[in-house]
């Protein structure tokens, strides 16, 4: 699958574009797209489809923060995956987009611009919500969730439509199956036609006759459904997913709604993430902090050993490169650092008194008087070398 194209760059504008600009370079975008313009040109219908999933995304606050944040994985379960926009839009047909953005044309602009199955309201389902709490270890691979979601599915006995068969429809007889209407306003310039949504048949342009039996006319019904999530490396805590078309069913065998996805982390025992980093505390005698060795600390994929070297002071930060997270958008590993602490004994016995105070009178452990003769500014400053 062809890489996806930076939204700012399909409208062409800026990214400190205000909304009014979107809505302007979308529009242009998608008269010069339509295709009622452009008959049976699939490229033409493909930028189409493009200039409307950015401008489903960059004229949303929400959605459009959270890309300038995390790019096209910050969109989707996985991105340009499934559970994505993918094949352009997430896979809406053009009655879904004329369905969300028809208004953008402004009525009956440049003879009345329609979409291809004539200009009729597509139901849309409503979004949900779920969380998914996620290790360390899963954040640092990326990993597929199978949940099972309670939702409102299409109904199986009818397929969605809430009629009883086929032949159980007819045509609105207000709109004469175009599932608009037009009216005549007066205004301050004049007489205006305007158009909006046949009031009988809710703009599709049909009225069921017969309805279904299981779903009396809905087209849905309560229910479960495993959803497969591809959750990408690197997510963050308050991250959330779209994975379009995930949501509840919508009536009338309409477009089903999102399924959004925020990001928990689990807290790790012995890790603490900051950004793409890991911190762990470490532990160490005064015997190994003294004379050096080597030493275990885990990782967000199990265990390494590092060498501590002789003499190494409380608050030592030790660096293990490429051990910490990866970075969402791609753009590379962060680190884990090892910051190090020395353990006191709370008790000694006789003899360890003893051997401790015989080493205190040797000149090398001597030399940390010497400190306490310093001014604060040289001893920031050693602290620091």
């Amino acid at each position: 699958m062809a890489e996806k194209r930076d939204y700012y760059e399909v409208l062409g504008v800026a990214k400190n574009a205000n909304a009014d600009e979107i809505k302007k370079a979308y529009r242009k975008a998608a008269i010069k797209y339509h295709p009622d313009k452009n008959p049976g040109d699939k490229e033409a219908e493909e930028k189409f489809k493009e200039a409307a999933e950015a401008y489903d995304v960059l004229s949303n606050p929400d959605k459009r923060a959270r890309y300038d944040q995390f790019g096209h994985a910050g969109m989707s379960g996985a991105a340009g995956g499934a559970g994505g926009f993918g094949g352009g839009f997430g896979g809406f047909s053009m009655e879904d987009i004329f369905s969300q953005f028809g208004d953008i044309f402004g009525g009956h602009f440049g003879g009345g611009f329609r979409s291809s199955g004539g200009g009729r309201s597509v139901n849309r389902g409503s979004d949900l919500r779920i969380k998914v709490r996620l290790t360390l270890q899963e954040i640092a691979e990326g990993v597929t969730k199978k949940l099972k979601i309670n939702k409102t599915l299409a109904c199986e006995q009818c397929g969605g439509t809430g009629a009883k068969d086929s032949s159980s429809y007819s045509t609105c007889s207000t709109c004469n199956g175009t599932g608009y209407v037009v009216t005549m306003q007066n205004s301050f310039f004049g007489r205006m036609q305007m158009q909006s949504v046949c009031p009988t048949c809710g703009g599709e342009g049909k009225i069921i006759t017969a309805k279904c039996e299981k779903c009396g006319g809905e087209g849905t019904t309560r229910g479960q459904e495993v959803v497969e999530i591809k959750i990408p490396a690197g997510v963050g805590e308050g991250m959330v997913l779209t994975v379009s078309g995930k949501g509840n069913a919508a009536r009338h065998g309409g477009v089903n709604g999102d399924l959004q996805v925020l990001i928990e982390e689990e807290p790790h025992p012995e890790l603490l993430r900051d950004g793409n980093d890991l911190i762990h505390n470490l532990n160490i005698t005064v015997t190994t902090a003294l004379l050096g060795g080597t030493v275990e600390v885990p990782t967000v994929d199990g265990r390494a050993k590092i060498k501590i070297a002789p003499g190494t002071h409380a608050g030592k930060v030790l660096r293990l490169g490429g051990k910490g997270l990866p970075d969402v958008n791609g753009y590379g590993r962060g680190d884990e650092l090892v910051v190090v602490d020395i353990t006191i004994p709370d008790r000694l016995s006789k003899e360890e008194r003893k051997l401790v105070e015989q080493l205190a009178e040797q000149p090398s452990f001597q030399k940390a008087e010497s400190v306490k003769n310093q001014n604060i500014f040289e001893r920031m400053k050693n602290f620091f070398r």
